[in-house]
């Protein structure tokens, strides 16, 4: 189904002209006309699939042209760069309608953020977090909401917005539509749709943990770090790797990563995580975008939801705790109906790890032998030596001296103890005799 076939307004329309789509994604047609219909949804598809048009386009549709200055449409999602990607969705499919929108997340000045709301807004793009800020100061009111949006639900909760979310969700009018888009489908998600959601739609575009079709997996196994290092460096140095994103499991491996191939390669390389400044983080997938880095480093802050083209090869540098995290930052690659590569470097202790991905995507993955030109390390870094432990932090207890401290004897009065003494011993030892009372009579 094309985009022409949609019953939309002309402005929507031609919005959609301007863009790279055509036809619509299987979750965009099956959610189109639920939504429209007014009812609350809850649609589960992989990462890549189009969700955030899946939601746009009919809220969008759905939205008439009106004076209230209150917002009437809030989208939820996980981080800062998720709501600047969708805020920007939203400018291109309403350049020619009279709808306003917004973003807002931590991490900057909520005053300066409280301002858009001074005037007309129709549609918000938050942060869990700061939308409630924003709303318990005062500065933006909920009672014209008509349109409530999750996106990338699992990974909020993943992050800890699970309160977040509730106490939102307590201060919207009861009378709204509620729209879920999710990769999986958890039981504490369904507590939530339990809990706030009413005749509930669920949609499913592909089963939760599907493969991509367009990716090809691949993955080197039982290789060290400085053997990794190794690898990386002899792909990146072929002409094939143009746009590639490199995922680790965590920021200081990451800066070690990005010092590690400043001196060893040539191509621009950028690192993203979240102890980076928040323009920085910015301008590095800006950056990433635009082509003026060919490789950026990240760990899981950007497996979901940004939406990168042309992006020819995701590396797996260390495998992801959980399997469906394999899915969300493979899905950086092959989107778009074009294709994509996977790779994932396997070190000997996460063989286990290994095996669960391809047992959850019900898929074995292609082990290639290490090419010939590739050096095998036998150095260790510190993490990967047999009885590695992690330093144990001591605490400096105060120094007691027992013999100049409350430890000393006590006082020769304070040495008595409680003896009973009979009376005829009192007065042997005042009168030198006993004393009786007399005879009784």
């Amino acid at each position: 189904m094309t985009f022409q076939e949609l019953k939309i307004n002309k402005s929507l329309q031609q919005a959609l002209s301007e863009t790279p789509f055509d036809k619509l994604t299987s979750i965009q047609e099956k959610s189109f006309s639920v939504i429209m219909s007014g009812a609350d949804v809850v649609a589960i598809a992989q990462t890549g699939t189009g969700k955030t048009l899946a939601y746009l386009l009919p809220i969008i549709q759905l939205l008439p042209y009106s004076q209230e200055k209150h917002p009437r449409v809030i989208i939820l999602v996980p981080t800062r760069e998720l709501v600047v990607q969708v805020e920007a969705e939203i400018k291109k499919l309403t350049t020619y309608m009279s709808i306003n929108s917004c973003g807002v997340f931590g991490g900057t000045n909520m005053q300066t953020q409280a301002l858009f709301f001074q005037e007309k807004v129709d549609i918000v793009v938050a942060t869990p977090g700061r939308l409630l800020d924003l709303i318990l100061g005062g500065f933006v009111s909920m009672k014209s909401l008509k349109h409530v949006v999750i996106d990338e639900v699992d990974e909020m909760l993943n992050l800890g917005f699970r309160t977040q979310i509730e106490r939102v969700f307590d201060l919207f009018p009861k009378k709204r539509q509620n729209l879920m888009f999710s990769a999986t489908l958890t039981d504490e998600i369904e507590l939530l749709i339990n809990t706030f959601f009413h005749n509930t739609v669920k949609i499913e575009a592909a089963p939760s943990g599907t493969p991509i079709e367009k990716i090809v997996l691949c993955a080197y196994k039982y290789l060290n770090f400085n053997t990794k290092i190794n690898l990386l460096q002899y792909l990146l140095k072929q002409s094939i790797y143009k746009k590639t994103l490199i995922f680790v499991k965590s920021k200081s491996m990451a800066d070690r990563i990005f010092e590690t191939l400043q001196n060893k390669v040539t191509i621009p390389i950028g690192v993203i995580h979240s102890n980076k400044e928040q323009n920085y983080r910015f301008r590095s997938v800006e950056d990433f975008k635009n082509g003026m880095i060919d490789v950026l480093i990240a760990t899981d802050i950007i497996s979901r939801g940004i939406d990168i083209e042309d992006v020819s090869h995701v590396i797996n540098f260390d495998l992801p705790e959980v399997p469906e995290k394999y899915i969300h930052r493979i899905g950086r690659t092959g989107r778009a109906d074009k294709d994509g590569i996977a790779i994932s470097f396997v070190s000997e202790d996460e063989q286990a790890l290994h095996e669960s991905i391809e047992a959850f995507i019900q898929k074995e993955i292609e082990v290639f032998e290490l090419p010939s030109e590739v050096e095998i390390s036998t150095v260790l870094i510190p993490e990967e030596m047999p009885n590695f432990e992690h330093q144990e932090i001591k605490l400096k207890l105060p120094k007691i001296d027992i013999n100049n401290s409350a430890f000393h004897e006590k006082s020769k009065k304070n040495q008595k103890v409680n003896v009973r003494v009979s009376r005829r011993e009192k007065m042997m030892a005042k009168y030198g005799k006993p004393i009786t009372r007399g005879q009784k009579k």
